[in-house]
C-alpha cells in the first residue's frame, strides 16, 4: 500500500514490524491524540459536510491501524495519515449526490432566519467558500495543507509525493489566484 523511504521527519512516530504490539497500541494511540483534529479539518475543507469528514477521518485511522496491524512499517505517520486522508477525499468527491431540500428537512434541518450580522457572516463565509472552489484543485488543496493545516512545505512535498520547490511555487500561485478573487483585500 505505501513504502517511502526511511526519513527522520517523525521519529517518535516510527513503527517497526517486530514491535510489540503494546508499542503498536501507543504509537497508534500518540497519532491519533496528535493528528485526528488536523486529519478532520483536512476533510472537511475539502467536503464541507461534517458528518462525511468525521466519517472519512475515522476510515482514516482505521485504515491506518490495520496496516500497521499488518507489520508493515511507517516512517512518517503525519504524511501517511494525509495520505490515506487525501485518498478518501479523493474517492469521495467522485460520488458526488445531491440532496433535495424535503430530504434534508426529513432529516431534521430547518431553515431558520437569524440576525443580519449572523447572516451576513454566513453569506461571506458561503462567498468565500465559493470562489475558493473556483481555484484550481492543485492549488487549493496545497494552500489548504499550508493554511489550514498548518503544514511545511517539506511535510506536503511529503505526502503528495512532489519536490519541495514544485510544492512552494504552487503555494505561491494559489495565494496569487485567491488574491485575483477578492481584489478589494489588499492584505492576505
Amino acid at each position: 500500500m505505501y513504502q517511502r523511504k526511511k526519513t527522520t521527519a517523525n521519529p517518535s512516530y516510527n513503527t517497526k514490524p517486530l514491535m510489540a504490539q503494546n508499542d503498536q497500541n501507543e504509537i497508534f494511540l500518540k497519532a491519533y491524540t496528535d493528528y485526528s483534529d488536523a486529519i478532520f479539518r483536512h476533510c472537511y475543507f475539502r467536503l464541507y459536510v461534517r458528518d462525511r469528514a468525521k466519517d472519512l477521518t475515522q476510515e482514516t485511522f482505521m485504515r491506518a491501524w490495520e496496516y500497521i496491524a499488518k507489520g508493515n512499517t511507517v516512517d512518517n505517520i503525519r504524511a501517511f495519515l494525509y495520505r490515506i486522508a487525501n485518498n478518501l477525499v479523493i474517492d469521495e468527491s467522485r460520488k458526488k449526490t445531491s440532496v433535495s431540500l424535503e430530504v434534508m428537512r426529513e432529516q431534521g434541518f430547518e431553515p431558520s432566519f437569524e440576525t443580519a450580522s449572523a447572516m451576513d457572516t454566513v453569506i461571506e463565509a458561503k462567498r468565500v467558500i465559493a470562489a475558493f472552489k473556483r481555484i484550481d484543485p492543485a492549488y487549493r488543496d496545497i494552500v489548504l495543507m499550508r493554511y489550514i493545516d498548518d503544514m511545511t512545505p517539506k511535510e506536503i512535498a511529503h505526502v503528495l509525493g512532489e519536490s519541495e520547490n514544485a510544492v512552494s511555487v504552487r503555494i505561491h500561485r494559489g495565494i496569487k489566484k485567491i488574491k485575483e478573487l477578492f481584489p478589494e483585500t489588499k492584505e492576505l
